[in-house]
């Protein structure tokens, strides 16, 4: 019997690296076919993948008879290459012409919105198009959707997320995607109907694991407040909360993001300058000027202390790494029994002895790589387009965590 195939575009990225392995570990008879306009980059990682079940090939995912060539066929199809605002629209009209399956983990609320534009098209064409698969939107969404089984009557829903430090291993694209959600407006839901905010000014605080504690955070520019209303319509309010640590770097980009709304800088120059700073270069004087005022402005509104701004200043002057910290919780309110309650779930562990949150490429990749173990184990089941609430059941998808090889006790704890 042949091997299904599933084809991986953006095979190299390093959240896609780890959604491969991972996936790997799960076992099946699958061809595994890595796509990339790297190829080269992508050999060690074909070493630790079972021999045989490995092809590697480069595609420009722009070039339409490529993209069509290597898709035809396929079980499935993951999307890795961001940032999607750009990425995403070739590849799911090229999976909706040949009626391939696809997955993928979007984080931007453009593209987001236009996957399920096709949802009719997707019908159509009898197949999935299962969007948002990564941690946030993603793991994010499915724990939401677990506190809230515990409430009679749902209110409000925050998502929170935080990622580490993670110099120098950071992409360009998830640069991109950080500039883009750091300025400009912000679609969320707000007394039971979209609103616009400005993106990384409001704020919310949370629990979170993994050692950080009390976290402030702020609402970004994520899916979840777009898609979750479908499952949700009767909420008051949903939104996505997110940051870095260390708090500073929060100013850091708020920095950029503002002087990118306002014309004093490109996003592009934004992009170069965060990209120089990663790979411990100085960056610009203008891209600093920019930064350090969003960094003494985040003082001012006491977000940071001041003590803690010097601390990163002298530490990143040092090019000393801070200790990765990060992770996931959802909390939701309403009612229970008639009473006013609360129900919270997170990601207990972080850090380097995590096997699910050691990174913002493991929790993704990993996230992304049990999705894909659901979406191959009910194939043929669903057509349309789907957002993770829509269709991944929260224990079965803690098993599927399991079977990628994540540790029970790594991957929700509930908080009361």
């Amino acid at each position: 019997m042949t091997a299904r195939r599933v084809v991986f575009i953006g095979a190299a990225g390093e959240m896609c690296k780890v959604a491969i392995e991972r996936f790997a570990r799960a076992g099946g008879d699958f061809e595994l076919v890595l796509c990339d306009i790297r190829p080269e980059l992508l050999q060690p990682l074909v070493k630790r993948l079972p021999a045989g079940r490995v092809k590697v090939r480069r595609l420009d995912l722009y070039d339409r008879d490529a993209l069509l060539g290597v898709i035809d066929g396929a079980a499935l199809v993951v999307l890795g290459a961001g940032p999607y605002i750009r990425t995403s629209e070739p590849v799911i009209t090229a999976c909706i012409e040949l009626k391939v399956p696809y997955l993928d983990f979007d984080d931007d609320v453009e593209s987001t919105q236009h996957a399920l534009s096709l949802a009719d098209k997707a019908q159509e064409a009898g197949i999935p198009l299962y969007i948002g698969c990564g941690a946030s939107p993603g793991m994010s969404n499915v724990l939401a959707v677990d506190a809230a089984s515990e409430l009679d009557t749902v209110e409000d829903i925050e998502m929170f997320w935080t990622v580490g430090d993670e110099r120098p291993d950071v992409g360009r694209a998830v640069i991109q995607h950080l500039m883009h959600i750091a300025g400009g407006d912000c679609l969320t839901w707000e007394n039971g109907g979209p609103v616009t905010h400005p993106s990384y000014v409001e704020t919310g605080s949370a629990p979170m694991g993994g050692g950080l504690g009390e976290t402030l955070l702020y609402e970004t520019a994520h899916p979840e407040p777009v898609t979750m209303p479908r499952r949700f319509p009767e909420a008051r309010r949903i939104r996505c909360l997110g940051g870095m640590d260390p708090a500073p770097v929060n100013g850091l980009v708020k920095g950029l993001g503002q002087a990118i709304e306002s014309g004093r800088m490109t996003s592009d120059e934004a992009v170069d300058f965060m990209m120089a700073i990663v790979k411990s270069r100085f960056g610009t004087p203008t891209g600093w000027r920019h930064a350090l005022n969003g960094m003494i402005s985040q003082v001012r509104r006491g977000e940071s202390g001041a003590g803690e701004l010097l601390t990163f200043l002298g530490s990143s002057a040092l090019r000393r790494r801070y200790t990765w910290r990060g992770g996931l919780l959802a909390r939701v309110t309403g009612t229970r029994n008639g009473r006013p309650a609360v129900a919270v779930r997170r990601t207990p562990e972080s850090g380097p002895g995590s096997y699910l949150v050691a990174s913002m490429a493991t929790v993704t990749g990993t996230s992304c790589a049990a999705f894909m173990v659901l979406a191959l184990d009910e194939a043929g089941k669903r057509a349309g387009s789907f957002a993770p609430e829509d269709w991944a059941e929260p224990e079965d998808f803690y098993t599927a965590l399991e079977r990628v090889g994540t540790p029970r006790y790594e991957i929700v704890e509930s908080v009361r």
